[in-house]
């Protein structure tokens, strides 16, 4: 058992370790840049190309931040009048740093996607290096500046006003997390409807190769590639790392009340695992193994240098045990909790790596139904989507059992913060994607020879596994967070309903007796009992709300591919010589068509959580407790949809890849067409709808958190 003086002085240590770590994680991740920037950019002709998808990036993220500013601006006078002006500046702290990491997460890709094409000119390693650092910036970067910027507002609002202190961290939640919903659905509109648009007339209808020059779409293409899946995927993981410290907050205050170091905990997990994703970023740069495997590895050597470290941090913050409902929890249960979700992180990769890598049997079944024509393709990759909900699922309910046992909904916070603990790596993964992605479309366009792009392939189909593998980590991370999430809204309830009954003047000077009769009666009001119509009136409306969200957001895609793919037939059409080479296409035109229609069409489905919630607790008849329902409909459904998108749409992709590699008949066959189409179904399921649900179930929950001293 450490001695006192150590517990405490790490207790009150805890949140400046973490501001520490988390500047440490930003000179890494500055000193990454200076790397990458020193990398040579390849040639004239490459550095042209890399400069137009830098532009277009730029265009529409200033566009994108001006329409998404404007809508922050009243959302946080409503907060500031409604609720309080603390809550408000956190929520404009959230959304501004949510922006951040979208614009630094797009600059990055964009800096690091031409080094990637010039590295694949010496060899594959070089080349993965340059997109692995590039993903491994935006990582840190996001991380840092997520526990950076928490754990300052934490402290300052301790100076400022000590009772708004953590009430206030929902605000940088809301704001962190409604302006992800927007980086994601735009974002992911503008990249899909590109990349539909490019693939339908480039290749069915042309037999152009992927991102051929003559393609007049292919320029919108690359540039999507940065906005949906760098930008867009760097304002995500920021609001699920910034929402499940903040979650694991409040059930702390919340459920432990008067115990600093339950607060504290989280902070230090963040801290511990800053220094474990920057010791896996440099162990894969040093590893010599294949790709794919040097980045499983990476994660592996990240988490397991943060399950030793928990140990000593859990033990001398918690040297005794502490009380927990009618139960003592440990140091041990604490730690286990932990460990489980470490233990998460390397499930959901191992699983969603095994549904939608070519190396395994699901993808290459998709292959294979090719042969046979387009319905077939389209049959097997639902099919395997819906099969690739099972084990996720499975494993998430194991976890939350195991953590609840272990220290009831702080075990689960725990759980959940200790699984997005390991965001800084595998965020390294997830943008390795685009980058390499990126990084062929100039090979290509720029005219490098064919092994160079046989380089960037293998690279970028390794790229879509790690894309569907971080999505899958962030959905059921996301599942998990929401419960706590849930949890934080029941305990809150609780509590603002008790204090609004004890301030009333007949009721200040209320006996033990009085008080305890008082609180047994708003429990057992808040059972949420599945026997209580209520309650199932809300389970059915928030079951509705992720299917309405994606069928909205699938419906954008579907106009504006269908935009580009007019544009693109009628340029070929109006000009037939650039089929030849003759004539240059107009690439600004797609451009602009998709910039339009993401920025108009990303704002209703955006919305649509925060007017249903709203509307829940204003409607006479409904109120709280159908809410809370709404929440747990939310979560479920919105889990298994997530997770069927998200792993289809990856396998359809790299189905197309392995077809193309030369197998069932290789680039050109009828099978290839019809894998084609798959991946032109899978692209808005695995891209735009599929991973906009994860901060969407969050938002949700946030904002009925935020509203509850407003309507209830």
């Amino acid at each position: 058992m450490p001695h006192p003086i150590v517990a405490t002085f790490l207790e009150s240590t805890g949140v400046p370790l973490a501001i520490v770590c988390a500047i440490i994680a930003l000179c890494f991740a500055f000193y990454l840049i200076q790397s990458i920037i020193a990398a040579p950019a390849g040639n004239e002709k490459m550095k042209e190309i890399a400069a137009a998808i830098e532009e277009g990036a730029k265009a529409y993220l200033n566009r994108q931040i001006a329409s998404i500013s404007r809508i922050a601006v009243v959302i946080f006078f409503v907060v500031g009048f409604a609720r309080d002006w603390p809550t408000a500046i956190g929520f404009l702290l959230g959304a501004v740093c949510s922006l951040a990491a979208g614009f630094i997460g797009m600059r990055i890709a964009v800096m690091a996607n031409v080094r990637t094409a010039q590295g694949a000119t010496v060899s594959r390693h070089k080349a993965m290096q340059a997109a692995f650092n590039g993903g491994a910036v935006t990582g840190l970067l996001v991380v840092g500046l997520a526990l950076l910027v928490i754990a300052v507002f934490y402290v300052l609002m301790g100076w400022i006003s000590s009772d708004r202190q953590i009430s206030s961290l929902v605000g940088v939640a809301l704001g962190a997390s409604l302006i992800s919903v927007f980086a994601r659905l735009g974002g992911g509109i503008y990249t899909k409807a590109a990349d539909v648009g490019a693939d339908l007339v480039g290749k069915i209808e042309s037999n152009l190769d992927e991102d051929d020059p003559r393609n007049p779409a292919t320029i919108a293409d690359n540039v999507g590639d940065n906005v949906g899946d760098c930008a867009g995927m760097a304002a995500d993981v920021f609001e699920t790392y910034a929402v499940s410290l903040i979650g694991a907050i409040l059930v702390a205050a919340l459920a432990l009340k008067g115990i600093h170091a339950a607060i504290v905990y989280p902070f230090v997990l963040g801290a511990i695992s800053i220094l474990a994703s920057i010791a896996g970023v440099y162990y894969v740069n040093i590893s010599q193994t294949r790709p794919g495997t040097a980045l499983m590895a990476g994660v592996g050597v990240s988490s397991l240098i943060s399950a030793v470290l928990f140990y000593p941090a859990t033990v001398m913050l918690f040297p005794n045990a502490i009380p927990m409902g009618n139960r003592m929890v440990t140091s041990g249960d604490l730690y286990l909790s932990s460990l489980i979700g470490l233990v998460m992180t390397g499930v959901v990769v191992v699983i969603t790596n095994y549904y939608t890598s070519t190396a395994y049997a699901p993808v290459r079944k998709i292959a294979k139904a090719s042969e046979t024509g387009h319905a077939t393709n389209i049959i097997a990759g639902l099919a395997l989507g819906q099969h690739a909900t099972a084990l996720p699922v499975l494993f998430i309910g194991a976890a939350i059992w195991g953590s609840f046992h272990f220290a009831g909904l702080y075990g689960v916070a725990v759980a959940v913060m200790a699984m997005l603990s390991m965001a800084g790596i595998i965020i390294s993964l997830d943008a390795f994607g685009p980058i390499t992605d990126n990084a062929g479309g100039i090979a290509v366009m720029s005219g490098l020879p064919k092994e160079v792009r046989v380089i960037t392939d293998d690279l970028d189909a390794v790229g879509n596994t790690m894309k569907a593998v971080t999505k899958g980590y962030a959905v059921a991370s996301a599942g998990l967070a929401a419960l706590v999430l849930f949890g934080s809204y029941a305990a809150e309830l609780s509590d603002h309903l008790f204090r609004t009954w004890h301030a009333l003047p007949a009721n200040v000077h209320a006996d033990a007796a009085a008080i305890a009769d008082k609180m047994h009666e708003i429990e057992a009001s808040l059972t949420f009992s599945l026997s209580d119509p209520h309650v199932i009136i809300g389970l059915f409306i928030g079951g509705l709300l992720p299917f309405m969200f994606a069928a909205f957001s699938m419906d954008a895609v579907g106009k504006a591919a269908g935009a580009v793919v007019n544009e693109v037939r009628r340029q070929l059409k109006a000009k037939p010589g650039i089929l030849r080479g003759e004539d240059k296409p107009d690439y600004g035109v797609c451009v602009d068509i998709v910039t339009k229609a993401a920025l108009r069409e990303m704002i209703l489905p955006a919305l649509l959580p925060v007017l249903v919630v709203v509307l829940v607790a204003c409607l006479p008849g409904l109120g709280k407790v159908v809410l809370g329902g709404v929440l747990v409909g939310t979560i479920v459904t919105g889990l298994f949809v997530a997770i069927s998108m998200t792993s289809s749409g990856g396998a359809w992709d790299n189905a197309k890849k392995y077809i193309e590699e030369g197998n069932h008949g290789g680039k050109g066959s009828p099978s290839h067409q019809a894998a084609v189409t798959g991946d032109t179904v899978g692209d808005p399921y695995k891209d735009t709808s599929g991973p906009a649900i994860n901060p969407m179930i969050k938002v949700v929950n946030i904002v009925a958190i935020l509203i509850i001293p407003i309507f209830f």
